[in-house]
């Protein structure tokens, strides 16, 4: 079988390796798409080898079907199309007995500390997948993950219909955040500076402010009626970002951080004790969020759709990550891993 190796800063290699069984408590995949991800960069650009061993199979967003199960495995059949939550928790730490197995203390991330789903073929715990309506094509399903995500930021803010909500940041995530915002009954703003995604979020319908060239507090201000937004999400993860996410929020306000910053970003403590702001950590997802993910995207098939920006076979995996970084307007490239094998 086929897979795509990273082996250094920009090097990444596809090569022809055997199939390992799957073994107990596990399932074998066959990979159909898998997604490229902020993630998937930092790590080919080698800013996450402290991290990843290297060579390593490296990937984590994706849709496949079983094909195998290891010895034991019950509950699932071979044929079935599934997703995958690539989190692996030990189950013995205090956040694991807690019930939160997703921030567990000695959390692996599938496709980051363990080999991911570049591959024709992988082997995952059975505890990791996600049942797939038959009816979604596979295509859309490898969108889950970057979903859930979204859903997950989303429910933490206990965001509610008519509240006003600003996103700073209009990637991808950011992008997915205000899609599940607005479909909740939020009013929704994207703050963005660069033009392609502009251009882009403006023509999905949303409310888009350029902070370059617009004031964003009076903007919110003058919108709400000087209470500023109920909901603020960092998503950008740039130091201006977290500024302006607390200067935004009406008193009581919430301040979701979901961008991962690469240094401590500075945080001005008095505004939060001057109007009494929630600051709220948002970290992956729960599968509670993939269930509601699933059904999003059923019922947002259109919207998945115009996320991604290219597919490429999983033999030019190389030229897939040059091409993520051709401009900003790009949003998902997606990695076909054996889609003709599968029945859509």
């Amino acid at each position: 079988m086929r897979a795509a190796f990273y082996e250094g800063p920009g090097n990444i290699r596809l090569r022809e390796i055997h199939p390992t069984p799957p073994q107990q408590g596990e399932a074998q995949l066959r990979v159909a798409y898998a997604g490229l991800c902020g993630t998937d960069r930092h790590i080919f650009h080698g800013k996450m080898d402290w991290r990843v061993k290297r060579p390593q199979v490296i990937g984590h967003e994706l849709s496949g079907t079983i094909v195998d199960l290891g010895p034991g495995v019950q509950g699932w059949d071979v044929g079935q199309r599934v997703t995958v939550m690539p989190l692996d928790w030990c189950g013995q730490c205090p956040a694991c007995r807690a019930g939160h197995t997703h921030i567990c203390h000695r959390l692996k991330f599938l496709g980051i500390d363990t080999p991911g789903a570049f591959q024709e073929l992988w082997n995952v715990p059975v505890r990791t997948l996600i049942p797939l309506p038959d009816g979604l094509p596979l295509r859309l399903g490898s969108l889950i993950e970057p979903v859930a995500v979204a859903c997950h930021d989303v429910r933490l803010a206990n965001v509610q219909a008519g509240e006003r909500v600003v996103v700073i940041g209009g990637g991808p995530v950011g992008a997915l955040i205000a899609w599940v915002a607005r479909t909740a009954g939020a009013d929704v703003t994207i703050a963005e500076i660069q033009p392609g995604r502009l251009r882009l979020l403006r023509q999905w319908g949303f409310q888009v402010v350029d902070p370059m060239a617009t004031d964003l507090m009076a903007h919110i201000e003058a919108e709400s009626g000087g209470a500023g937004a109920d909901v603020v999400f960092e998503v950008s993860a740039q130091p201006a970002g977290i500024e302006t996410a607390l200067k935004l929020p009406r008193t009581r306000g919430r301040v979701v951080i979901v961008g991962i910053f690469s240094e401590p970003p500075r945080v001005d403590l008095f505004r939060c004790f001057w109007r009494e702001l929630h600051l709220i950590g948002a970290r992956v997802y729960e599968r509670e969020d993939f269930e509601t993910a699933i059904q999003w995207a059923d019922a947002h098939r259109d919207a998945l759709e115009d996320l991604v920006s290219a597919v490429y076979p999983l033999d030019r995996v190389g030229e897939a990550f040059h091409h993520l970084e051709q401009g900003a307007e790009i949003m998902k490239v997606l990695l076909d891993c054996g889609a003709s094998r599968h029945e859509e």
